[in-house]
């Protein structure tokens, strides 16, 4: 048996969110964003992409075109809605029957290779993957025993269900992709990963979309004053994002204006409820209310890029203060646009910051600490300028064109490793040792 030097066609497995949905809404968020580009950029490269994902209305056409060379399959399995990502487990028989039926309708070998994102897509993956007889690469985003490692107060551990799913699926992959160096090293230290099948493939931004403009003409559109000194927030709105620390952290500078102190402030929300932050969907109005910064605390709905272009360069510091970031998208979009960022300094952040010339990185979520890193770029417009320039240099290395020739170098590799472990019955053999190794509680 043999197999291309790449892939001519790739079954892209996305099981709980729709490339095509509104990131910022319910689970959407920087994974749509990662399979939307990714599968654009290679269809651009002459290989045709299927993503398959879970229907959510009964409108939704069983099939959906949105790129030349991109083709969105909507799985019915459960409920169209009322269903999050919480509930998904019990339909992932349904969405692999859905999957296997649709590829059952093609001529034998349609598909190459088995792209899953998220751990989800990853056991519906690995069964397809070992049904059609392709190899299976598998992105986590995220690692449920990284974020129980460091949850936000009040937040909700991820259950023994999914951290004994992930297990499965990295044992199981051909190849695993992660974000970073600090997340494949963290594949190797909490899952056991065999270091040899892991490759680090940067996430981007879309340089064409986001990159500076005008300040004013941005601030004109938003209807935010043109004397206010904006720190943004964007992203879902739930405790592992943490966007109660950024606003705990700007009330006292935000009281100081008002005593005339410094420059006005105003804190810029963007995003909706998600998660665990659905049990309390006004929790930050409340927050800013109990602090009495209402008035200077905006809260806008998820945008699309274009209007998200926009917020980004109406703001004059963009903060992400997650307590667990595989990468951090909105990092390098804000930089892309010229603007400074303060990130926790966690996950991938290190890299997608570069503490002290494009930004600062933030140890821990300690209010003080946030408050005096907003304080000092807050306080220092120049510096804060010379920030913005060097972050859009720095976003440059960062593009989905660049994330999509690395992913083509992994995909290469796992169709040469497959063909050489079929050749050898040496796949065969490892799957079976892995799963001895498992029944005897290895």
């Amino acid at each position: 048996m043999s197999f291309p030097a790449r892939p001519r066609r790739v079954a892209l497995i996305s099981v709980h969110t729709s490339p095509l949905a509104q990131p910022g809404i319910g689970d959407a968020g920087g994974m749509n964003v990662y399979v939307a580009q990714t599968a654009q950029r290679l269809a651009r490269r002459g290989i045709e992409v299927e993503i398959f994902t879970r229907a959510t209305s009964s409108a939704q056409p069983q099939i959906e075109r949105p790129l030349p060379g991109v083709t969105v399959r909507n799985i019915a399995a459960g409920p169209y809605e009322g269903l999050d990502k919480r509930d998904l487990p019990a339909q992932l028989c349904a969405f692999t029957a859905g999957v296997q039926r649709a590829e059952a309708t093609q001529r034998p070998g349609y598909y190459d290779l088995v792209h899953s994102h998220y751990w989800l897509s990853g056991q519906v993956g690995w069964l397809v993957s070992d049904r059609w007889g392709v190899p299976l690469v598998h992105t986590a985003h995220t690692l449920a025993a990284v974020k129980n490692a460091s949850l936000a107060e009040g937040d909700t551990a991820e259950p023994m269900l999914r951290v004994i799913g992930e297990q499965q699926v990295i044992d199981e992959a051909d190849r695993l992709v992660a974000n970073t160096d600090t997340e494949a090293a963290q594949l190797v230290s909490m899952y056991n990963a065999d270091p040899a099948r892991i490759d680090v493939v940067t996430p981007g931004a879309d340089l064409d979309c986001y990159s500076p403009g005008s300040r004013a003409a941005a601030r004109a559109e938003l209807g935010v004053a043109d004397d206010e000194t904006v720190v943004t927030f964007v992203g879902r709105i739930q405790p592992l994002k943490a966007p109660d620390v950024l606003i705990a952290a700007a009330a006292p500078i935000i009281a100081a204006a008002d005593r005339g102190e410094r420059s006005k402030v105003r804190v810029l929300v963007v995003g909706g409820p998600s998660g665990s932050g659905l049990d309390r969907p006004t929790a930050l109005i409340d927050l800013a209310a109990q602090l009495g910064i209402s008035d200077a605390v905006t809260f806008l709905p998820p945008q699309p890029p274009s209007k998200l272009t926009q917020v980004y360069r109406a703001s004059d510091i963009v903060a992400v203060p997650s307590y667990s970031e595989s990468f951090g998208l909105v990092a390098i979009e804000a930089q892309a646009c010229g603007i400074p960022v303060i990130a926790a300094d966690v996950g991938g952040l290190g890299v997608a910051v570069d503490n002290g010339r494009t930004g600062l990185l933030v140890a821990g979520h300690a209010i003080g600490d946030w408050t005096n890193a907003l304080e000092k770029l807050i306080d220092q417009p120049a510096e804060r300028a010379g920030m913005g320039r060097a972050a859009s240099a720095h976003a440059q290395q960062f593009s989905w064109e660049h994330t999509a020739d690395q992913l083509l170098e992994s995909y290469s590799r796992a169709l040469r490793s497959f063909t050489a472990s079929v050749g050898s019955g040496e796949r065969g053999h490892r799957r079976w040792r892995r799963r001895r190794l498992s029944r005897a509680g290895v």
